[in-house]
């Protein structure tokens, strides 16, 4: 019951600002018309937006009438799809407040299973996060011992972090180029978890967030969460047109910008400098705090690193810049390490939030990020030079094995944004997990439903064997798709 009365509470908070309406849930749904019975098609289309966390929880559904409308379909259609989302668990409705999202007992949101994997041989390749040689985390557990008992003798609350770490990000930041100093330092559990205290401070529910599209699936999910209207801007192979960035901000005027302008996940594209000094003008003109995610910067394979962008423009252009960065794709994701950077009187609003959901980080794992970042200049090197031989393996066995896919070589990162040639991708992710290989398709790192599929994202995270093995058997579900496809018949799935 005390969970039931939880959930109607929520209902009951306010239901303008919960209600999703009927031509935008129009705009995430396929064509009715296109599939038969077209009611289970939508309660389909509906609970994996729900899954996916397109559609987030105990939201209000349009009313039948609306969604009807809006569908171009009838009323009867529309009831009987939110009767089966009741029977199936993903909604359920009380007299006079209408029929809201839910989630089925057992079901997990995409977002969580696609950072657990599962305990099977599947290949997961739906991750892009390198593990840690286990003789370098070793090592730095030995050295950070006496450091603990050093601190055991405090309360171990450090809301802004652990004063050593906010000192050494802040002088990374400066030999990077960007003066900085450690009362601009926030340290918090990984990058995702800046982004969020930011968005909570900034933002109100309603309000544009420009972002590019495609983009990181969890920030674009904290958005959804946070009730923000996305402004999408386009990143191609080619990279970014900042006439249309300028043009975005200058007519949306959105508060705040997301981008990532270093090896941009999922595309692996680079910003050139000329295009960071135009972005810091446009973003200043229009008063937009422009929040750049920098969690791959260090990756840097063909190409030097990239500075910091906010040490391209004028300290005017910069004064609403916020830099997240965290150790999750250089060392390890299971440290929970990340910062952000911002003007200091921002940091100190920062840390008052945080506290009420969490009052500092673990002090073992901060000591364990000071002393890796200590020896960043001796780990990074030979960790590099792997993900280089990972990427060479993974795109010589794409070219040999599935020739007739395409893709442009990142000069960083940690993966490829593959074109299939075309719109298959969700259909092979599927067929894939049957062979052994946990994929995403593009759509996952889109704004928008229902485009980028004829893109996958494949990480070189695992090593050369793995991942030309994950190759053959993505072919092997390719061929055996096709031959479906042209033959209507159905082959066994090989089983891993």
């Amino acid at each position: 019951m005390a969970d039931a009365d939880a959930v109607r509470s929520v209902e009951r908070a306010d239901h303008a600002d919960r209600t999703l309406g009927s031509r935008q849930l129009a705009g995430m749904l396929p064509d009715p018309a296109g599939a038969r019975p077209a009611y289970r098609h939508l309660a389909q289309a509906i609970s994996t937006l729900i899954l996916d966390g397109r559609i987030a929880l105990h939201v209000r559904l349009p009313a039948e009438r609306e969604l009807a409308t809006a569908l171009r379909t009838s009323r009867a259609t529309i009831t009987a799809v939110y009767d089966l989302l009741r029977e199936s668990g993903y909604a359920h409705s009380r007299q006079g407040s209408g029929t809201w999202t839910d989630l089925p007992a057992g079901r997990t949101p995409k977002g969580v299973t696609r950072l657990l994997g599962s305990g099977d041989t599947a290949i997961d390749l739906a991750r892009a996060a390198p593990a840690m040689p286990v003789r370098t985390l070793t090592e730095a557990l030995v050295q950070v011992t006496p450091l603990l008992a050093e601190h055991a003798h405090t309360p171990g609350y450090h809301p802004y972090g652990l004063p050593e770490l906010r000192a050494a990000v802040a002088e990374r930041f400066t030999a990077r180029g960007l003066a900085t100093v450690p009362e601009q330092i926030l340290v918090t559990s990984g990058a995702q978890h800046a982004f969020t205290l930011v968005l909570a401070l900034l933002c109100r529910p309603g309000d544009r967030i420009m972002v590019e599209n495609p983009s990181y699936p969890n920030a674009l999910d904290a958005m959804r969460r946070a009730r923000l209207r996305t402004v999408p801007v386009p990143v191609t192979d080619t990279g970014w047109d900042i006439e249309i960035i300028e043009s975005t901000l200058r007519q949306a005027v959105p508060p705040l910008a997301y981008l990532i302008p270093d090896f941009q996940n999922p595309t692996g594209c680079l910003l050139p400098d000329q295009e960071r000094v135009r972005l810091l003008r446009a973003a200043a003109r229009s008063g937009t705090w422009l929040v750049v995610d920098e969690t791959l910067a260090d990756l840097a394979l063909d190409v030097p690193a990239p500075p910091p962008l906010a040490s391209h423009g004028t300290p005017g252009e910069t004064s609403q810049v916020i830099t997240i960065g965290s150790m999750s794709k250089t060392h390890w994701a299971g440290l929970r390490i990340g910062w952000l950077r911002a003007p200091a009187r921002l940091v100190t609003e920062l840390a008052g939030q945080r506290v009420a959901t969490d009052m500092g980080g673990p002090v073992v794992d901060q000591l364990l990020a000071l002393a890796l970042l200590a020896r960043s200049a001796e780990l990074l090197p030979p960790r590099l030079e792997r993900i280089r031989e990972q990427r060479a393996a993974l795109a010589a066995a794409l070219a040999e094995q599935i020739p007739q896919w395409s893709w442009q070589t990142p000069a960083g990162g940690l993966s490829l944004w593959v074109d299939l040639g075309e719109p298959i991708a969700s259909v092979l992710a599927e067929r894939a997990l049957d062979y052994g290989v946990r994929i995403e398709a593009g759509s996952y790192f889109a704004t928008d439903p229902g485009i980028f599929e004829q893109r996958l994202r494949i990480p070189y995270t695992t090593s050369p064997n793995t991942l030309r093995e994950a190759v053959r058997r993505m072919a092997t579900a390719l061929a055996v798709g096709s031959a479906t496809s042209s033959s209507g018949t159905r082959r066994p799935h090989w089983i891993a």
